[in-house]
């Protein structure tokens, strides 16, 4: 059979993947179902199951990787089932980001509420917009989430505590507040030495020179440009040094995430990739609820894939991968259940290369 390629096909990934032959696929990146009931979302009830990464395995060629975004509260259950279905277990990225809202519950009003107790309103705040008087994080301690209850920028009310009880419990929640989405990295199992079989299959290896990071990357983004490359920096450039070595780490470049690390002119953000979370302009009208950036995916294609390899997402969404392969000069593969993400993704493909 001729192999499909640059092509997304819509319907069941697992009865796709069972009509391609053995060993015809460079990588696999996929941002997968996290088993989270995301918006309540059906596809979402679980995470992907060994029958899918079984099927994975077989199209990859030996010593092909896997990339399988996941999140924080099932990453276990994805790598275990990546794990059963046959692959190696190499690593674990971490995209770290600011925007993340904290969905805690607040114990103390939970208490005040079981005690059908009405809790005074002391104040205001200014929400979720901007200009607002407190952090995202004060207020969903104090135990009001304008972000669902009321409409961003409109104020919100602080209530204080109605018993003893609450009061005791004041500022106690149920959650942190999110800031990375996990990325296993896995390998499926080698053909003799990784010399061997990169030089048999042309896969087992990462791109780490296409991949390394310098600092004028960030400013180059910050700036509002796209574009990914390789920059020079005289301070730590040599002739055969051109960039960092690509850490497990890729982070958003909010202030928030910046501040965590400190710059001292030798060590901070810069060490890491930078990758901006999606915006309007890529999302092109897309409904999908988990849009990953293109800049991301590119990134994670490029450490993977072998110049014009065969890129395998068998959980499409909206064709971010396929653009990021494209854009990589690699070919891919898109399977995707739903039809209207299949028809979001061949639109995002129709219009072109924005970057």
């Amino acid at each position: 059979m001729n192999l499909p390629i640059n092509q997304i096909i819509c319907g069941d990934n697992v009865e796709t993947l069972r009509t391609l032959p053995d060993a015809c696929v460079d990588s696999c990146v996929t941002d997968p179902p996290y088993g989270l009931a995301f918006m309540g979302k059906r596809w979402d009830y679980d995470v992907p199951s060994v029958e899918v990464w079984q099927e994975c395995l077989r199209v990859l060629k030996p010593g092909g990787h896997l990339l399988a975004f996941a999140g924080t509260r099932t990453q276990h259950r994805m790598a275990v089932r990546i794990e059963d279905a046959g692959f190696e277990i190499r690593d674990m990225i971490a995209w770290v980001y600011g925007s993340g809202f904290p969905k805690s519950l607040d114990v103390s009003k939970a208490i005040d509420k079981a005690a059908g107790m009405e809790r005074d309103v002391v104040g205001y705040s200014a929400g979720f917009g901007k200009g607002s008087t407190f952090s995202s994080e004060y207020q969903t301690a104090q135990g009001y989430r304008p972000a669902y209850t009321e409409k961003a920028g409109q104020p919100a009310p602080i209530t204080a505590p109605a018993t003893e009880a609450a009061k005791q419990w004041q500022g106690w929640g149920t959650a942190l507040k999110p800031s990375l989405e996990p990325i296993t990295v896995a390998r499926k199992p080698l053909t003799g030495t990784v010399a061997e079989n990169v030089l048999q299959h042309g896969t087992g290896a990462l791109n780490v020179d296409g991949c390394r990071v310098g600092t004028e990357v960030l400013r180059e983004q910050r700036a509002g440009q796209s574009q990914i490359g390789t920059f020079e920096r005289d301070d730590m450039i040599t002739p055969e040094w051109t960039g960092r070595f690509p850490a497990n780490l890729i982070h958003d470049g909010s202030e928030e995430v910046v501040g965590l690390f400190p710059d001292d002119g030798e060590a901070s953000a810069a060490r890491f990739f930078y990758c901006a979370k999606a915006d309007s302009s890529e999302r092109r009208n897309s409904k999908h609820p988990t849009i990953k950036p293109v800049a991301l995916m590119r990134y994670l294609v490029r450490l993977v894939t072998p110049p014009g390899g065969l890129v395998l997402d068998p959980f499409g969404g909206s064709g971010t991968t396929a653009e990021a392969a494209r854009l990589e000069h690699c070919r891919f593969l898109l399977l995707e259940l739903s039809e209207e993400y299949c028809a979001d993704a061949a639109e995002r493909l129709r219009q072109g290369v924005l970057f």
